[in-house]
């Protein structure tokens, strides 16, 4: 009952109770509480017998196990089955002490990866794993590689260290989407803030395959197929950049995204063999004679002013958070140069007219070998070593999810054309949520973004 009055304008946290912590007492001191370590009966056998034929090598006792298809068939085969018998903590230690020498033997030390309690659960339990695993030369996953809980994405754009607001801040949406998250279970002590919001007047709509509980304070529940969500927002990215940046121009948006995004730096465009050309690396100031020669030049980069039409290097970058000026670690729209204000362009429609055609990677087929073949406006920028073709991150965007605009190559004929990545009819085959469902989420989803201004 500690937690401070963040805002009037909010309600308070408190109270803070969450049932699965009151719980956990229950589980310390029941009688069902496991207090020794347990293995598979099929592998202790396995071990016992192989440790009789190998008595001084246990590394080579379980290589016999591994090696043997039977044996190895045997023990995993098992799994998902039950059959644990107790152990004790010198035979279990031996065997997966043998199981990571062999590994390491057999495979290499990076084939050992593994996950130590998070620092705030435990330091000492965090520092053990994480330690044992760097000295042998393993892979240390972090907790968010385990639970989960981050979408990488989302800090590579912003640079941010994590995704989630603070809970407290649902109470301000406007409309709230549920994904992957069930949060009258599995946050507590944070649902309230969703039920306030709802009753405030912000919708919620729930993706889940399941009618989870959550569901049960949603306006919409959407029954999407497992694991798909990724398509779902796919197709309402497509939506929104084509009804919301293309055939209108929303100026929240487009401010947004030039100020807190990276979409309107240069990307350099490599050609292929083909002919065609695939998206590379960012142009950076270390490749421009003029500015080769500045501070951290390699970590630099360039946008195109649309008020001069020449390209910059705005402030904010990582290069300017480490130079020895100080006073441009910020996202003041300026060239770094100077202090003159600059107006990023998205687009390059009215600077060339000149275009490529770009091969982009089709995520949706398996083989990996797929792509889809279309059309980016570009302009060329001379480098220290020759000419070089670079667009914009956002026209890259554009291409990739299939927004059409006046270019040629393989670009969807609508929203129902399913052969095309990315549409709302594509995605149904994986989702299994109707096209319409896509489209009428999506023009809510913005609208309501672009009259709230993000909430």
């Amino acid at each position: 009952l500690d937690y401070p009055t963040i805002s009037k304008e909010i309600p308070p946290h408190e109270p803070r109770g969450c049932q699965r912590g009151i719980s956990c007492s229950w589980y310390l001191y029941s009688p069902l509480r496991v207090k020794y370590p347990y293995a598979r009966g099929v592998l202790l056998d396995l071990w016992r017998k192989a440790k009789a034929k190998h008595p001084n090598d246990p590394a080579a006792a379980f290589e016999s196990i591994v090696s043997d298809p039977d044996s190895r068939k045997r023990y995993q085969n098992a799994r998902g089955k039950g059959g644990f018998r107790r152990s004790s903590w010198e035979e279990v230690n031996e065997l997966i002490a043998a199981a990571n020498i062999h590994t390491i033997k057999r495979y290499g030390p990076d084939r050992i990866v593994g996950f130590s309690p998070i620092p705030a659960m435990s330091m000492i339990s965090y520092a053990a794993g994480a330690r044992f695993l760097q000295l042998m030369g393993g892979v240390n996953l972090s907790f968010y590689d385990w639970y989960c809980d981050l979408p990488p994405a989302s800090p590579e754009v912003w640079g941010e260290q994590t995704d989630v607001a603070e809970s407290a801040d649902w109470y301000h949406s406007k409309f709230v989407a549920t994904v992957g998250s069930n949060v009258l279970m599995t946050r507590t002590p944070d649902a309230h803030f969703l039920v306030e919001a709802r009753h405030r007047g912000a919708k919620v709509v729930v993706f889940s395959p399941d009618f989870s509980q959550v569901s049960k304070i949603a306006d919409e529940w959407v029954p999407i197929s497992q694991g798909q969500d990724g398509a779902f927002w796919m197709a309402v990215g497509h939506v929104i950049l084509k009804e919301y940046f293309i055939d209108k121009e929303t100026p929240y948006f487009n401010d947004y995204v030039k100020r807190y995004s990276d979409l309107p730096f240069l990307v350099t465009l490599k050609k292929e063999k083909s002919g065609r050309y695939t998206a590379s690396k960012l142009l950076r100031a270390a490749q421009v004679e003029s500015t080769k020669d500045i501070e951290n030049s390699q970590w630099k980069m360039f946008v195109l002013n649309s008020t001069t039409g020449k390209i910059v290097i705005p402030n904010g970058q990582i290069g300017h958070r480490w130079q020895k000026a100080h006073g441009q670690w910020n996202l003041k729209l300026e060239d770094a140069s100077g202090t003159d204000e600059i107006d990023p362009a998205l687009r390059l429609d009215n600077y060339s007219k000149q275009t490529v055609e770009v091969d982009f990677p089709d995520f949706s087929d398996a083989t990996g070998d797929k792509t889809s073949s279309r059309h980016v406006p570009c302009f060329e920028v001379e480098t220290v070593d020759g000419p070089v073709l670079v667009t914009t991150a956002f026209e890259l965007l554009l291409s990739q999810y299939g927004i059409e605009r006046g270019l040629s190559g393989s670009f969807p004929d609508g929203y129902s054309d399913e052969s095309q990545p990315y549409t709302p009819a594509w995605q149904e085959a994986f989702t299994g949520v109707d096209a319409d469902t896509v489209v009428t989420f999506a023009r809510e989803w913005a609208r309501t973004a672009e009259r709230s201004k993000g909430k």
